[in-house]
């Protein structure tokens, strides 16, 4: 194809994109919250509940991450940063790890990153969620709402690449496959 006829056809599948995201959202809309227990997390100041980390807002986005041995799930969480005063302007956001509080910190300052961070090591969270399975940690996001008092789960999304959460892959989608198709994100890169 032409370039024109490409640019044409991928306008206009990204019409049908935002098309089905209309619908996504129409039906989130109307999703039923789900009760969910009122974990406990390590954090670097001690103890806190799921239900305490709301901050005053109404919504809480929590990032599920595996933790500092992932280069994708660091691709992720450094994305966040440029985000994070708006997020944070909106909703409660933090990330969930396994590693230790002072793991977290440790390589949170290594980063840059702004964000709080919670340990999950220490109960089930990561896996009631559905992010924890025999394979490990998995990433992804689950949203909160609190309802009389107490956590509900109104949304979540695994984590992979290509996906909506990193505009990354986005950039990558630009340049032919073969020559995107063999990359993988790295902590340090020089």
């Amino acid at each position: 194809m032409t370039y024109r006829e490409t640019i044409t056809q991928i306008a206009d599948y990204r019409r049908q994109i935002e098309t089905l995201r209309q619908k996504m959202r129409a039906l989130q809309d109307g999703i039923e919250p789900a009760p969910v227990d009122d974990y406990v997390f390590q954090t670097g100041d001690g103890e806190v509940a799921l239900s305490e980390l709301f901050g005053g807002k109404r919504h809480l986005f929590v990032i599920h991450n595996m933790g500092r041995s992932c280069a994708y799930c660091t691709l992720w969480a450094d994305g966040y940063n440029g985000i994070y005063d708006h997020l944070a302007n909106r909703a409660a956001f933090l990330v969930s790890s396994p590693d230790a509080p002072d793991v977290q910190a440790t390589f949170a300052a290594s980063r840059g990153w702004r964000f709080p961070m919670i340990s999950c090591a220490d109960n089930g969270f990561a896996a009631d969620m559905g992010y924890r399975d025999d394979n490990g940690y998995q990433p992804g996001v689950s949203v909160f709402r609190l309802i009389d008092g107490r956590p509900h789960r109104l949304s979540d999304t695994a984590f992979g690449p290509g996906d909506d959460f990193s505009p990354f892959w986005h950039f990558f989608d630009l340049v032919p496959a073969g020559e995107r198709d063999d990359w993988h994100p790295k902590f340090h890169y020089g």
